[in-house]
């Protein structure tokens, strides 16, 4: 399979994604959002605007992604690993579209539609994308923790 081709089947297979943040000191901060995705180069989620990530992303935009399967056994786990520039979607029309890419995987793994008014005003949540340049993959070289990047084309 391709490096393009593993990066999709991981993503495309996973639930969440770990997105790592900084503060404007430089102090890093992970958490796990259930995500979705448009062809493995835009990420989508809707977290709490009060959430740690996301102050730490109006301050620090920039951001690790990894996602990987946490439930395959030990010494054959495959994970894409990702930089990438975060920000809340605050053009509705963009938000429109962004919405669609995730109530259709959310509706895909048992969750609900969201609409606009689920994510702005007084609704508590955001909608967020993250936009990635750089991907990686583990190669399968018998390196350890050796990192290969992929072009997605």
């Amino acid at each position: 399979m391709s490096g393009a081709g593993t990066v999709g089947e991981i993503v495309d297979s996973a639930l969440y994604l770990v997105l790592a943040t900084a503060d404007a000191d430089g102090r890093p901060w992970s958490s796990p959002v259930y995500f979705a995705h448009d062809d493995c180069r835009t990420f989508f989620w809707i977290s709490s605007p009060e959430a740690r990530h996301s102050h730490n992303i109006a301050v620090r935009p920039q951001v690790g992604i990894s996602v990987f399967d946490s439930s395959a056994a030990i010494g054959t786990g495959q994970g894409v690993y990702m930089l990438a520039v975060a920000e809340e979607v605050v053009d509705a029309e963009e938000a429109g579209r962004a919405l669609e890419v995730f109530s259709r995987r959310s509706q895909r793994h048992g969750g609900r539609v969201w609409t606009p008014d689920d994510v702005r005003g007084d609704s508590g949540m955001r909608l967020y994308r993250a936009v990635a340049g750089d991907h990686w993959v583990l190669a399968k070289d018998g390196r350890p923790d050796h990192r290969i990047p992929v072009d997605l084309g």
